[in-house]
């Protein structure tokens, strides 16, 4: 089992040795059993008292702990667990998916369905907010289940029953504008290979259906269900695109990368959709940690979302300033592929409305002049293109009042005003030879 990346905090005084790791977590398990999708799937962490064999819980939480898992259900993966420092409490991926006393003390605050994504759902399973791509939920069921999950509501892990992705299907069918879908849920690529694949055949025979999209957290919390069984079935349904969902660099393991890389290899593009969280992810080292580590795995930034104002979940949300630092502290001090957009869904359905810092101080559009800002903070001037009249159209006016066509350069080979002297170096070559002949 590959270790972390560094953290930068090894070898510190005041540091407890790190308790992480298969090795300690789960010392008998047999590298068979480890490394196939299902059993991880199947020995999931899913009751206090299995969290309690790897971890300790304050004897006076334990209560509020449990009633926590009354409203929303967890699931850990042996995998995911092995990530954790046994030892820190505010160990970033344990804060994610283990039910905490914040979480008890925020439990009435925050919404139920944030986005209101019912609200634009013509059929169950369907959300219709943007004119040509639906959102379609094939799953209640996650690997793991995230504490700050938009979509608590319904991971209730039953099955979706098959008439019901039928009337899906059906939906975006008779919908001649929807070119795009996103496949979500819960997480599709825990459904089975083969049912996994009749849901996009039956997609990818929809005439108008230009993309599929499949929203996916697999690859960080159970890299073992990228098989080379799955990729090779994916790879028959393009244009077919992944977005992944790593949160901190922790995560970037090098199981993590061999699944993605399984992926890429397959012909299917990786978008990364990160969600801000406060305590995880909300500083600059850590992000650009992240960023910096997914491009290495040729996953691009694609989405830093602010995290909803999902019920339970206020101890996870900063404020919009703090991720408006982020992407100052990003943009132009590392590569613009690393540069996610910063985004608010907009609470009751708005959809994403990108915030970013103020790079364009003013902009007069009579006058045709920007003022702009860059990362170093200097301020630059941009003027817009004039209509200027066409040459062919130019006249000079003599003193008579008559006018004529201007004057055409009369050498031809008169050098233009503000010409570089640069010469192509080709041209450069050729006149040497040229020279050298004579």
């Amino acid at each position: 089992m590959e270790t972390p990346e560094s953290t930068g905090t090894e070898g510190a005084v005041d540091q407890p040795p790190s308790r992480r790791g298969r090795a300690h977590y789960f010392p008998d398990v047999t590298d068979e059993d480890w490394n196939d999708w299902r059993w991880q799937f199947r020995n999931r962490v899913t009751t206090l008292e299995e969290l309690a064999r790897h971890l300790s819980i304050p004897p006076g939480e334990w209560d509020l702990r449990q009633s926590v898992l009354q409203d929303f259900r967890m699931g850990i993966t042996p995998y995911y667990l092995s990530l954790f420092d046994a030892g820190n409490q505010d160990d970033p991926l344990l804060k994610q998916v283990v039910p905490l006393r914040e979480e008890y003390e925020h439990r009435d605050v925050g919404l139920e369905d944030p986005l209101g994504e019912e609200q634009f759902s013509p059929v169950p399973g369907i959300t219709h907010r943007y004119p040509d791509r639906v959102l379609m939920v094939i799953s209640n069921s996650c690997a793991i289940y995230c504490r700050y999950c938009t979509r608590k509501r319904i991971m209730y892990e039953d099955a979706v029953p098959e008439v019901e992705i039928d009337r899906m299907v059906d939906y975006i069918a008779k919908t001649k504008t929807v070119r795009d879908v996103v496949v979500s849920g819960g997480d599709p690529l825990n459904n089975s290979t083969p049912k996994l694949e009749k849901i996009l055949a039956k997609l990818r025979a929809i005439p108008h259906l230009d993309m599929i999209r499949i929203g996916s957290r697999v690859p960080v919390a159970m890299p073992q269900r990228i098989t080379d069984e799955l990729c090779r079935m994916l790879e028959k349904y393009h244009p077919l695109w992944i977005n992944v969902h790593f949160n901190h660099p922790n995560e970037l393991t090098k199981e993590a990368a061999a699944a993605c890389d399984k992926l890429l290899r397959a012909g299917i593009p990786l978008n990364n959709q990160s969600v801000l969280l406060k305590g995880v992810n909300d500083t600059l080292d850590t992000m650009k940690a992240l960023v910096h580590g997914l491009l290495r795995m040729r996953v691009r930034p694609y989405y830093l979302y602010q995290c909803d104002p999902v019920r339970g979940t206020e101890h996870f949300r900063t404020t919009v300033q703090a991720g408006i630092d982020i992407i100052e502290g990003l943009r132009g001090h590392t590569s613009g592929l690393g540069v996610p957009t910063y985004v608010i869904d907009a609470p009751g359905g708005g959809g994403k409305v990108p915030v970013s810092p103020r790079y364009m101080l003013d902009y007069d559009r009579e006058g045709g002049k920007v003022i702009l800002r860059n990362f170093q903070g200097k301020v630059y001037e941009y003027f817009e293109p004039r209509e200027v009249p066409s040459p062919v159209a130019v006249h000079a006016r003599t003193d008579s009042g008559e006018s004529h066509a201007a004057p055409k350069a009369e050498d031809p080979s008169a050098p233009v005003v503000g010409k570089s002297s640069w010469v192509h170096r080709g041209t450069s070559h050729k006149k040497d030879a040229e020279a050298q002949g004579s």
